[in-house]
């Protein structure tokens, strides 16, 4: 029997996470709402890059959190 392997998809965003306080906050939202994913943020970058890896559909949750603004990059 052969296993369905499903897809990861990797989502970029522009975010306002700008600060350690912010950045802990955030950490909370992540693993609550999308507890399989893999996901970082680069705090270096000026758009403050947040990188999710997930087989799952982002969820409308992460973009109407009220911690940080995020915008999908293309």
């Amino acid at each position: 029997m052969l296993t369905e392997k499903k897809q990861i998809m990797v989502y970029v965003f522009k975010t306002t996470v700008d600060s350690k306080s912010k950045l802990e906050s955030a950490t909370e939202i992540l693993d609550k709402i999308l507890p399989q994913a893999k996901w970082n943020f680069d705090l270096e970058d000026c758009d403050n890059i947040l990188r999710i890896e997930s087989e799952a559909e982002i969820s409308e949750l992460l973009l109407q959190n009220d911690i940080f603004d995020c915008i999908e990059l293309q």
